[in-house]
């Protein structure tokens, strides 16, 4: 019997007591080490320990080090400064002013420090990176999961948040990040970890850096993008990559988000062999049915999301069954995961879920997927 495993797509809610020393370190102040260390150690052990209880197959470490998943990157990376750069807004949030206000009272918007691109990209500091693949492996070591994953921002969402004021062109940009970014996807295949790269600005960059193109233009530039990411994984087994696709992780409108049915052929050349995409929100759970009709290879394993991560319902097992069985009829019981659209702690200290009500969502992640594997071998 094939047993359909599951995964998330990353992130974790992070403790208080942790998000102040991340923040601190991000805005370049002097933190107890010794004490930080302690904190990120017990964190990733304990969020280990809590996808083991609810049933997660694949199990990463939370991004617990992490301000943001793509942002992160300046304390690893040469040639970034911090400065003071208008952030785009999401299209379909500015369609609505009074919700997007709403949202920043409320503390509805991340606040982080935004890094600028002023100087030559290298991969400079590799120490945290080692640190947080050392942590991970001791936090799964003896654990009865399937393996581990490790999350690492794709070019063009580096691009996305990080504005360029050095290179030339957007493409001299993305090659530059794509070969500095090498060094950081290698190592974690190199830990026996699996690589996820988390590319929204296949899909969420259309309302965002790319919002007053049309969808042409942004497909173009979408499949320029996945040229980078394939440049960057060249000497990376695609079977050792998972790509995420995402429309961004918030609670808003996404009227504007693009249609998969527009990136799909884009999204399917890109070199990792496992793809998370969202199809548990209201805007694009309908999207099954595309999957159905496109020409997936037969070398590509779909992980749907199947649990919401902008809202605290959770979800009943058996819906999460169904909906792993729609994809299992469209690829086959043995390619297919279940995942989440999104992850739970997109930003340190910033999350729409409460953390045991994340935990409960996995455990029916978990129930589900038992419940699906059970009645595909029937």
């Amino acid at each position: 019997m094939t047993r359909i495993l599951t995964t998330h797509v990353g992130s974790l809610p992070r403790p208080p007591e942790l998000v102040e020393f991340v923040f601190a370190e991000d805005r370049g102040e002097e933190v107890d080490r010794q004490q930080y260390d302690r904190l990120l150690e017990e964190a990733v052990r304990d969020r280990v320990q809590h996808q083991v209880d609810a049933g997660v197959d694949l199990v990463g470490d939370g991004e617990m080090s992490k301000i943001g998943y793509a942002t992160y990157i300046r304390h690893r990376l040469s040639g970034f400064e911090v400065g003071d750069v208008p952030r785009a807004t999401p299209a379909d949030l500015a369609a609505y002013p009074r919700y997007m206000k709403r949202l920043a009272d409320e503390g509805g918007s991340a606040r982080y420090l935004r890094p600028i691109c002023r100087g030559p990209i290298t991969y400079e500091h590799p120490e945290p990176l080692r640190a947080d693949l050392a942590r991970l492996t001791r936090a799964v070591a003896g654990q009865p999961v399937s393996g581990a994953f490790m999350n690492a921002p794709s070019p063009g969402i580096i691009a996305l948040f990080q504005p360029n004021e050095y290179y030339a062109s957007t493409d001299e940009y993305l090659e530059a990040i794509g070969e500095a970014m090498k060094t950081e996807y290698e190592a974690i295949v190199d830990a026996g970890v699996m690589l996820q790269i988390d590319a929204p600005d296949l899909a969420m960059g259309r309302h965002i850096m790319y919002r007053d193109n049309s969808d042409e233009e942004f497909v173009a530039a979408a499949a320029r993008h996945v040229e980078a990411i394939n440049h960057a994984l060249r000497d990376i087994p695609a079977d050792r990559v998972r790509l995420h696709l995402c429309w961004g992780n918030y609670e808003g409108p996404h009227h504007l988000d693009i249609g998969v049915e527009k990136i799909i052929d884009v999204v399917l050349r890109a070199k990792p062999s496992t793809i998370l995409f969202e199809a548990a929100n209201p805007r694009h759970e309908h999207e099954w049915a595309v999957w159905r009709d496109a020409a997936v290879p037969g070398d590509k394993t779909l992980v749907p999301g199947v649990i919401d991560s902008t809202c605290n319902y959770i979800e009943h097992p058996e819906l999460v069954a169904q909906r792993l069985e729609t994809f299992a009829r469209i690829v086959g019981a043995d390619r297919v995961m279940g995942g989440t659209d999104c992850g739970f702690g997109t930003w340190s200290g910033f999350g729409a879920i409460d953390p045991d009500i994340c935990w409960a969502k996995l455990g029916s992640l978990a129930e589900g997927a038992r419940r699906a594997t059970e009645r595909s071998a029937a």
